[in-house]
């Protein structure tokens, strides 16, 4: 009802421009979400994907030290190979955060490698940054199919169950 109500207040607003009507009716988007998860009041949605993070919070952790330990790896590789030849890679921080753009695969390119040697390493970088990004969300989606296939084989296990006691 209250987005129904800002809804109406929104468009019945008489503005000199579209611009402010425009923008108004954006932002109540999000109020479309704070629905949508209204939806869910048990919160069994969040209980299930809570579950799945803390069952599998060990393979999630690895990953997760295993993807800083490259950032470190990686950017002290590329400081190393372009501190002379490229005055963007001066410091150690600025190869942190050249690492850190390239790993979680944002590319902004406002620090790139001038050396092949750096060139190369990037590419190398990068797509390893993908593997391991990757990684956690098919530790997630895996988990979070087991969890469901589990929760219908629980469901079908107990319409088995009372029919087969009743007999009994």
């Amino acid at each position: 009802t209250i987005v129904l109500i800002a809804s109406i207040a929104v468009v019945s607003a008489k503005t000199q421009g579209n611009i402010f009507a425009t923008s108004a009716l954006r932002s109540l988007r999000f109020l479309q979400i704070l629905r949508m998860v209204r939806m869910d009041r048990r919160g069994g949605t969040w209980k299930l994907l809570g579950s799945v993070v803390y069952a599998h919070s060990k393979e999630l952790i690895t990953a997760w030290y295993i993807g800083f330990l490259v950032l470190i790896f990686s950017s002290f590789l590329v400081y190393l190979v372009e501190k002379d030849a490229n005055k963007e890679f001066s410091t150690y921080a600025d190869a942190l955060w050249w690492g850190t753009i390239t790993l979680t695969t944002i590319g902004y390119g406002d620090k790139t490698p001038l050396t092949w040697l750096g060139r190369l390493l990037s590419a190398g970088f990068a797509l390893l940054g993908i593997s391991f990004f990757a990684l956690p969300a098919g530790i997630l989606g895996s988990g979070f199919a087991l969890k469901v296939q589990e929760q219908h084989r629980q469901k079908h296990f107990e319409k088995r169950r009372n029919p087969a006691a009743n007999l009994i």
